[in-house]
């Protein structure tokens, strides 16, 4: 609208990709380039500040940087590419007014390009299409801008979203050029862009002050510390403000820390205004997607929506004899709920039930991926835990049963697409879509049942020798499948307290897969390996060889072990049945039967069994 007031000094935008197309690696030559942030000698990928961040190449946490171009202060956000972060990206569009949709040169749009970009075409942003990593061999930036003009098409986008500018770059080399004739020498072109192509915000300093809390931290010397943009008005040290909740109610409190973004780097400030992107403390029953706003006039804006939760599992405190013996300093029920209390505050896309009188915890999240982050970061913090089986989120409409479905890209080479096509042909799955890419891979489309990709990503890798590629993406809520394939193989358990043997375990090998090694400890229940041939088997692990006082006729040979299969957190929740748990500590990640004594397993297994035969 034309008189719409807007602040030409400052622009907000994110930046959204899919995972791994080097959104982070782009955000930081932005950084480089304009003096930002003062890099050490070999620093790289700055904005990937956390260690899981680092290790698994991905960004997990939406993170504010600041940078200033042409006496224009540009706030970047850059956001995850993962859809079980969707909760992150969908939170963080609501505080810009452009974004910069990166797409590889090679790769083309992928499932999460779509998931992000359907995301912000709902909110009305127009797109900068940046075509990244065109230093890549097999690179197809031409090809690729077609692929995600179809995009655009199909997910309906309107005609000045239609008219985006095309920008091709390379975050590692740190050049954008507008043609791929050009001289490719800095950065500069895509900042030109966004000056002339991100609107500047809509920012009315003389309206009452609003601010809608997009993300939350916590200090433990100022509380709880709300991020977002504001809205309307303006903002001082000092001042009392109301806090809208989602329900209505109001609360009040006052302004004690005020901050914006420099760089990377947070600096307080004595006043922000409408257009800002800023942290206040002083609010500690704050929120994410509540109003902070004039005492005056206590007006809330638009919620956020969040997508719905599609995976579940159920935490509780560690019950094995070994609880507490690797270092965990957290190991009660009241450790989880606090713990996981504080998840649900900062983290939107989680939600927490507590069950069996608080003893355990149903925790909901978008995937398998988002709730094992949570797994793994609470374990290095020194939580001690045991988890279930994932479960998928069911749903009921119309008398029908609804379940989660997701849309998978595969891509391998030629020789495994026979085998990989008749795996997820089992899972029920249906081909949307197979192709050559233009290095002479197998692409594949399909859409299955989130269910039955439980456990399928660890056979897969297993299958390509670990050279397939995977995505996976939340579709829609379609009617239930009916029964899926379930794991073929038995489990070995141990009978007994102590240490594995080595002759003991030289004798199981023939049997199936070994997780542990000579020397581990053992307890009553534990999973120590595979069993070959379906059914759950009770072992000794414990028995070393009979000595006697006769010469052998030979030596005795030397004991050659096959080395462990290592088990990850991410293999564990994969391989486990419902009536297994995980055992997570801070060395250690161990498979365990839900009961760990066998008579107490034979019981329920009787009791199961009869009746089955009385509902048939």
């Amino acid at each position: 609208m034309p008189n719409q007031k807007r602040r030409k000094d400052v622009r907000n935008l994110a930046i959204i990709a899919h995972v791994d197309h080097g959104k982070t690696t782009l955000v930081d030559a932005l950084l480089r380039w304009t003096g930002a942030h003062k890099f050490k000698e070999g620093e790289a990928e700055v904005m990937d500040s956390n260690p899981l961040e680092k290790e698994r190449g991905i960004t997990i946490l939406s993170k504010n940087a600041s940078f200033e171009y042409k006496e224009v202060q540009c706030n970047i956000v850059d956001t995850p590419g993962h859809a079980d972060f969707g909760s992150e990206v969908e939170r963080i569009l609501k505080m810009v007014d452009g974004v910069l949709l990166l797409v590889d040169a090679v790769e083309g749009p992928m499932p999460q390009t779509k998931f992000v970009l359907k995301k912000s075409l709902e909110l009305h942003l127009k797109p900068i299409l940046v075509i990244n990593k065109i230093d890549r061999p097999n690179a197809r930036p031409d090809e690729v801008a077609d692929m995600t003009f179809d995009l655009f098409c199909e997910l309906n986008a309107s005609d000045e979203q239609l008219d985006f500018p095309i920008i091709y770059s390379s975050g590692k080399d740190g050049y954008a050029v507008l043609d791929l004739d050009e001289p490719r020498k800095s950065i500069k072109p895509l900042l030109e862009t966004i000056l002339h192509r991100v609107l500047p915000p809509v920012a009315d300093p003389e309206l009452p002050f609003q601010m809608l809390v997009t993300m939350l931290d916590y200090d433990s010397y100022v509380g709880r510390i709300a991020t977002g943009r504001i809205f309307h008005g303006s903002i001082h040290i000092g001042d009392p403000v109301a806090l809208v909740k989602r329900d209505g109610a109001i609360l009040k409190g006052k302004v004690t820390k005020l901050m914006k973004y420099r760089g990377l780097k947070r600096i307080e400030t004595q006043e922000a205004m409408a257009g800002d992107i800023v942290s206040i403390s002083g609010i500690d029953d704050v929120k994410v997607g509540e109003t902070l706003a004039c005492v005056n006039e206590p007006k809330g804006l638009p919620a956020i929506k969040i997508d719905e939760p599609t995976i579940s599992m159920n935490f509780s405190h560690n019950t094995s004899p070994l609880a507490g013996k690797d270092g965990g300093r957290f190991l009660t029920s009241r450790h989880l709920r606090e713990r996981l209390e504080h998840e649900t505050m900062i983290n939107v896309g989680i939600k927490v039930e507590e069950v069996d009188n608080g003893e355990r915890f149903k925790v909901s999240g978008r995937g398998e991926l988002h709730l094992e982050i949570l797994i793994e970061t609470m374990r290095r913090e020194g939580y001690e835990m045991e988890v279930s089986r994932p479960q998928v989120i069911m749903k009921k409409m119309g008398g029908q049963l609804l379940e989660p479905v997701e849309e998978v890209v595969v891509e391998v080479d030629s020789q495994y697409q026979g085998a990989v096509m008749q795996a997820i042909g089992m899972r029920k799955a249906k081909m949307k879509d197979l192709k050559t890419t233009s290095s002479g891979a197998i692409h594949m489309n399909f859409v299955v049942a989130s269910r039955a990709l439980i456990g399928f990503r660890n056979d897969f890798l297993i299958m390509t020798r670990s050279n397939g590629v995977m995505y996976q993406n939340f579709l829609e809520y379609q009617t239930y499948k009916g029964e899926m394939p379930r794991r073929q193989s038995g489990v070995l358990i141990s009978h007994a307290d102590g240490d594995a043997v080595a002759y003991a375990l030289y004798n199981l090998q023939p049997r199936g897969d070994i997780f542990i090694k000579p020397g581990d400890r053992l307890y009553e229940g534990m999973i120590i390996g595979v069993n070959n041939k379906g059914v759950d088997l009770v072992v000794n692990a414990l028995r070393g060889k009979k000595l006697t006082n006769m010469r052998a006729s030979g030596a005795d040979e030397a004991i050659q072990l096959i080395p462990p299969r290592q088990m990850t957190l991410e293999s564990a929740l994969e391989f486990i049945e419902d009536d297994e748990l995980v055992e997570i500590t801070l060395k250690h990640v161990r498979l365990r039967k839900a009961n760990l004594k066998e008579v107490e397993r034979k019981r329920i297994s009787r009791i199961r069994r009869d009746r089955e035969k009385m509902n048939s």
